[in-house]
């Protein structure tokens, strides 16, 4: 069954509805959502039962301050990953033991993400726009089916191609580059941006992925809640 990431972003305490990596314009997801009449973090998951969630701290990631004591809180109810923004070993530290750190592209590093993941158990976020990696190490700033292949060398988790372009606008999916991340890399790949309802998650499972971080589709009640809670 393919797995089914429900995605919180989080700015200034509350859930956000992300559209296309445009952070200054991101509003409470009580305004967009179809299931939710709350962008309180905690009531949407004592409300949606996520069996698993994937946290962006976007305050941490631009600077701003951070949801960190928020991000322990809710790892204490579902199987939590957070992105935090990390760009140094010690940051790990930042999240608690029973929450996956996960290390994106747009901050961290490739030595990072290399001793990173020999200490603790990391996910990783490539993280794209127009298809290319969003990086500021140039050990990144490669072309994304190639930086996948060298990813195979490291113990990690899974990787998340992260299209920033395509998150919140149901887009669909690039079946071709897809496919070949798929199967060139050693890790499970889940998608995240442009899932526009469950006949993509069922395409992406076909094509080899292992999931897809969903947001946009389930406030919209095009994917049901029971994909979340599987």
């Amino acid at each position: 069954m393919t797995r089914c990431v429900f995605v919180l972003d989080l700015f200034n305490g509350s859930a956000v509805h992300a559209v296309r990596g445009e952070r200054e314009k991101y509003q409470p997801i009580a305004a967009k959502s179809r299931i939710v009449e709350t962008s309180d973090p905690l009531s949407i998951l004592e409300l949606l039962r996520p069996k698993e969630v994937y946290v962006a701290d976007l305050d941490r990631i631009t600077s701003s301050g951070d949801n960190l004591a928020l991000i322990g809180e809710m790892a204490k109810k579902t199987d939590t990953m957070a992105d935090i923004g990390i760009s140094s070993l010690g940051e790990l530290d930042l999240l608690p033991s029973d929450c996956r750190p996960v290390l994106g592209t747009e901050t961290g590093s490739f030595s990072l993400i290399e001793r990173a993941s020999s200490i603790r158990e990391v996910t990783v976020s490539v993280d794209l726009f127009g298809g290319e990696v969003l990086a500021r190490d140039p050990c990144l700033k490669v072309p994304p089916l190639d930086l996948i292949r060298e990813l195979n060398a490291l113990s990690i988790k899974e990787i998340i191609l992260l299209s920033l372009d395509r998150v919140g606008t149901s887009a669909g999916l690039d079946e071709v580059f897809l496919r070949k991340a798929a199967d060139l890399s050693d890790h499970p790949v889940l998608l995240g941006g442009g899932v526009k309802d469950g006949s993509d998650l069922a395409r992406l499972e076909e094509m080899g992925l292992a999931g897809a971080l969903v947001a946009t589709a389930v406030h919209e009640g095009k994917i049901a809640l029971e994909a979340i809670r599987r």
